[in-house]
C-alpha cells in the first residue's frame, strides 16, 4: 500500500524512477548530488516506490522521545559519536548483524558546496564487504535512480574517480553547490 502511495505522489509531482539493477542483499547507497533539503523526502519516496528499504545515519543525540519513533519509522540508524570506535566500525557491525541492510549516505555530507567528497560511504562498504549502489537525483530531468552497482577494489583514489564519472551530467537542485573532484 505504501509503495503505491509513494508512486502516486511521485507521479503527481512529475518524477520518474529509473533502475535496471536488482537490489543486492546488502549495500551502501551513495546518493548524489546532495544540495537541497528536498533530497531526503524525494529520495525516500522513490526508494519506497521501488519497493525497497534504505536506512540512513543520524546522531544518537537526536534519538529522544518522541522523535525516536519518527526516526525509526523513517529508517534512521543512530550513531554514537562518543564511542571510541569509528562510525565505519559501527556500521560494519550493523551490516554483520543483519541479513538484509541498505544504508544511504550522501558523500558530500552537507548541502553546502564541498570541494572533496567524504569517503565514509566507501570505507563502510569496504569494511562491511558490500557493494555500493550509485544513486542519483536529477532535478532537471525530474528523475531518480541507480546508475550502477559498484564493487570497491580497495584503491580509494582510483575507485572514487570511477564513481564520480557516473555522476557527470547529473543536475543538482542547486548546481552552484555541486562539485565533482577534478578528474
Amino acid at each position: 500500500m505504501m509503495q503505491k502511495i509513494c508512486r502516486l505522489i511521485l507521479n503527481i509531482a512529475g518524477w520518474k524512477t529509473k533502475v535496471s539493477f536488482d537490489e543486492p542483499t546488502k549495500s551502501v547507497i551513495c546518493v548524489a548530488p546532495h544540495t537541497s533539503n528536498w533530497d531526503f523526502p524525494i529520495g525516500k519516496l522513490s526508494y519506497v516506490a521501488l519497493g525497497r528499504e534504505a536506512r540512513f545515519l543520524i546522531k544518537k543525540s537526536w534519538y529522544f522521545f518522541p522523535m525516536n519513533f519518527v526516526f525509526n519509522a523513517l529508517g534512521g540508524v543512530p550513531i554514537d559519536r562518543s564511542k571510541k570506535n569509528s562510525v565505519t566500525d559501527q556500521m560494519a557491525e550493523e551490516f554483520n548483524k543483519r541479513t538484509h541492510f541498505h544504508l544511504a549516505i550522501t558523500p558530500e555530507g552537507t548541502r553546502s558546496l564541498v570541494e572533496k567528497w567524504k569517503m565514509g560511504f566507501y570505507h563502510i562498504a569496504v569494511k562491511a564487504n558490500v557493494p555500493i549502489q550509485l544513486a542519483y537525483i536529477d532535478y532537471k530531468k525530474k528523475e531518480l535512480g541507480i546508475l550502477d552497482i559498484f564493487y570497491p577494489t580497495g584503491d580509494e583514489i582510483a575507485d572514487l574517480a570511477k564513481i564520480q564519472q557516473y555522476y557527470k551530467g547529473i543536475n543538482a537542485r542547486f548546481p552552484e553547490k555541486y562539485h565533482l573532484s577534478d578528474l
